[in-house]
């Protein structure tokens, strides 16, 4: 009979949650225990429709994973960042520029924030078929709990959220399911489990960049799983034009919607513009580890409208391109992937920077 005995890892100890009174957006939680029938996603569609309509943004709470499966998550996070030496982390690098393709690391100091400072942001990406790539030596043991940890991402909240917004469209439940195929090929199996470290900046750095961490955008995917950690840095803009705190709910999801997800929803889906800030005071020096799944539709699913919704032709579509136009999920990708941190952008305003991808304009938030 096969070992239960998981591989013994350093533990994680993330910083105490804030007591800070900060301006917290008001986001709906979302109960999952009834998602996995039909008669629960039906209760459960206006809740999560009109979450993404309004924010973007949503909880999700009773996703399937216990708190100490969660605390597990994070433990492996860390691994790629404390237990791999420097020149390691560098032999398995991610050909961001070349390949638009993050699979592996982005090494600190690759972004440019503002006024000649550089992030201070490492992330592992693990394709979510972890056999495609070779890892450092210290991931090798858990990488049968990271390929798990994919698949219930994936199948478990990925595909139920899929279906639940096409309900909202009145489309059949699977529309996107279809075109988010665990096993679909393409170059880079874009969708992707990312960890994600942040490290303390000087005074210096942060005052150049107004305590800035990452610029205010939207995700490239339709939808992003970010599992909820105690240190305070994550904001979204919200419809005031307000930046507002993200709060940490424990064993809870954050959920947002992607560009990829807004384009194929016609509009009516927002991808939510979201940064990450210096933490309040009572959590700095501390690192901030996370833990992500990227979704993305399959690489050759052109990103037009889903115009057959009858909500669609209710309310109607907005269009960042025309249809003959539109970019495949591989083409949007790469070339988002390629250009981001490392473009020169345009100034419009003291608040908003732009580029064009694919003919599209995509603005960045300072």
């Amino acid at each position: 009979m096969p070992s239960t005995t998981l591989p013994s890892i350093p533990h994680y100890m993330p910083a105490p949650p804030t007591k800070e009174d900060l301006d917290y957006a008001d986001l709906p939680i979302i109960d999952f225990s009834s998602v996995h029938t039909a008669t629960g996603r039906a209760a459960l569609m206006p809740q999560v429709t009109d979450a993404m309509k309004m924010h973007g943004f949503l909880y999700v709470i009773n996703h399937g994973y216990t708190q100490a499966q969660t605390e597990r998550i994070f433990d492996i996070a860390d691994v790629p960042f404390s237990q791999v030496e420097d020149d390691e982390k560098r032999q398995y690098a991610g050909s961001i520029k070349e390949a638009g393709s993050y699979q592996g690391y982005k090494l600190r100091n690759y972004w440019h924030i503002d006024n000649g400072v550089h992030d201070q942001i490492e992330h592992y990406n693990v394709n979510r078929d972890v056999t495609q790539k070779l890892h450092p030596k210290a991931l090798r043991p858990v990488l049968p709990e990271i390929q798990a940890f994919a698949k219930h991402n994936h199948f478990n909240v990925l595909h139920n959220i899929l279906r639940l917004l096409a309900r909202g469209l009145e489309l059949p439940e699977d529309t996107f399911v279809n075109i988010h195929g665990f096993s679909a090929k393409g170059e880079s199996y874009a969708t992707t489990v990312r960890f994600m470290k942040y490290y303390p900046r000087s005074e210096e750095e942060e005052t150049k960049t107004n305590h800035v961490w990452l610029k205010g955008h939207t995700d490239i995917g339709s939808i992003t799983i970010l599992w909820s950690q105690p240190i305070s840095a994550l904001q979204i803009l919200t419809a005031d034009g307000k930046w507002r705190w993200v709060r940490h709910i424990d064993n809870a999801l954050v959920i947002n919607i992607g560009d990829s997800m807004e384009f194929l929803s016609g509009g009516y889906y927002k991808a939510t513009i979201h940064r990450v800030v210096q933490p309040p005071a009572d959590q700095r020096g501390y690192t901030r580890v996370g833990a992500f799944y990227f979704s993305m539709p399959d690489d050759d699913v052109k990103l037009i409208p889903a115009a057959e919704s009858p909500v669609l032709q209710k309310h109607g579509i907005i269009r960042r391109y025309a249809d003959a136009d539109a970019p495949t999920m591989e083409q949007w990708r790469k070339g988002r992937t390629r250009a981001y941190g490392t473009s020169e952008l345009q100034k419009k305003d003291d608040r908003v920077e732009e580029e064009v991808i694919n003919g599209v304009v995509v603005k960045h938030y300072n």
